[in-house]
């Protein structure tokens, strides 16, 4: 890492600056904003940078939600579905069209709505059960990824309706990188949009990043720093999400073809912001009891603040999210992970955790879950090398806003 950078990752917990090689960690103030905060802590050393040697990234703000509405399950709604996972976006649900007319409303406000389905050859796809539907729901962005031939009817009865290119060309294959730059840079803004990540500008002439874009483009030479073999995962444990970031090799639904390496992002799955749908998550997994006798506590566990309590959590996490796309119980893309060679942990976890702990509950899911004795090589990001390479890779200065 070059010796005139400061580095600085904003979580939903804590933030991470590191200068000279030397990364310090602090707890984020609640009651100060993001930039009051940082300078608090760390004046005397972003003093030290100019602008244009201070690179940033933030994952403080969870990431989008979305809901999908789609023709059918085995193209439009599983092809979009794997676009918004691999795009860091949050599903809160996907609804098939012929349904629609029953289909529950959620009361939440969703950051963008996907409609999607229909070859460019065929018209005529969607009709007022749509309207009707969006007229109940609330929500903030709305994309078309269909048939190019229903374009100007959606656009005549959508108010600020953004039309891509369709997902499904008429061979049926996906296409992808039209709806995903979408998704990704509607991210972006949304982290830029935010006040508190505004104001860092201040601190920067960079373009301030997504964490997690700047972890996934790390991975193509992650074996520069680690004897990682593909093919792997990562597992980034943060306060609010746990990511997983997997060769695309790993699954079979997968409809990626651009990016060697996708995320998938468990936005329930946190330590500390979302620590509660964690515990809820884990008594609701029909392993649990097995999991806590094997890690020798009680369900009380879950009612304590302490050190061996957080270490608890996380290694749940590792648990649930491993459970989450295995074969046993895939609720996303169900990942191979009989294959794996490797599995990087990333994040605060890797100050929390011994290897031990880790390789205690990795190895019990292997046994457990996948009846097998043998696990993938554990690989911990304790200094977290995998954020600082990432990070120094980007080029170029913030845009005029």
């Amino acid at each position: 890492m070059s010796q005139n950078k400061l580095l600085i990752d904003v979580g939903s917990t804590y933030f991470k600056v590191c200068a000279n090689n030397q990364v310090e960690q602090h707890f984020r103030d609640f009651n100060k904003d993001i930039y009051d905060d940082l300078l608090s802590k760390c004046s005397d050393t972003i003093s030290k940078f100019k602008k244009d040697e201070v690179f940033i990234c933030s994952s403080a703000n969870g990431g989008l939600t979305t809901l999908i509405i789609g023709i059918t399950n085995s193209f439009s709604l599983k092809f979009a579905t794997n676009i918004a996972y691999n795009s860091g976006i949050n599903i809160i649900n996907t609804v098939l069209y012929q349904d629609i007319e029953t289909t529950s409303i959620p009361s939440d406000l969703i950051d963008v709505v996907i409609v999607v389905g229909g070859i460019n050859s065929v018209n005529n796809v969607f009709d007022e059960k749509l309207f009707n539907y969006l007229g109940n729901l609330r929500f903030s962005n709305i994309v078309f990824a269909g048939s190019c031939q229903d374009t100007e009817f959606l656009k005549d009865n959508i108010q600020n309706l953004v039309v891509v290119e369709n997902i499904i060309n008429n061979k049926l294959h996906v296409v992808e990188e039209p709806l995903k730059n979408y998704l990704t840079n509607l991210y972006q803004a949304d982290i830029e949009g935010k006040e508190d990540i505004k104001h860092l500008y201040d601190l920067t002439s960079n373009q301030i990043f997504s964490t997690p874009y700047i972890v996934n483009k790390t991975l193509p030479f992650i074996d520069s720093k680690f004897a990682v073999v593909n093919p792997f995962i990562l597992i980034d444990i943060g306060g609010a999400t746990t990511d997983i970031h997997y060769s695309k090799d790993l699954s079979d639904d997968n409809m990626v073809t651009e990016n060697e390496y996708d995320r998938l992002v468990f936005k329930k799955l946190g330590v500390y912001k979302s620590k509660e749908s964690l515990i809820f998550a884990a008594k609701n997994n029909e392993f649990v009891y097995e999991l806590l006798a094997h890690l020798k506590v009680t369900e009380n566990i879950f009612n304590e603040d302490s050190p061996k309590a957080l270490r608890v959590l996380m290694q749940l996490a590792i648990f649930l999210v491993l459970y989450k796309v295995s074969e046993a119980h895939p609720l996303y893309i169900k990942l191979k992970l009989n294959l794996l060679k490797s599995i990087v942990l990333t994040g605060g976890i890797t100050k929390v955790l011994s290897f031990e702990e880790a390789e205690d509950i990795i190895s019990f899911f292997y046994k457990k879950i996948l009846t097998s004795d043998i696990h993938p090589s554990i690989i911990l990001d304790s200094n977290y090398d995998i954020w600082t390479l990432g990070i120094t890779q980007q080029k170029g200065e913030k845009q005029c806003q």
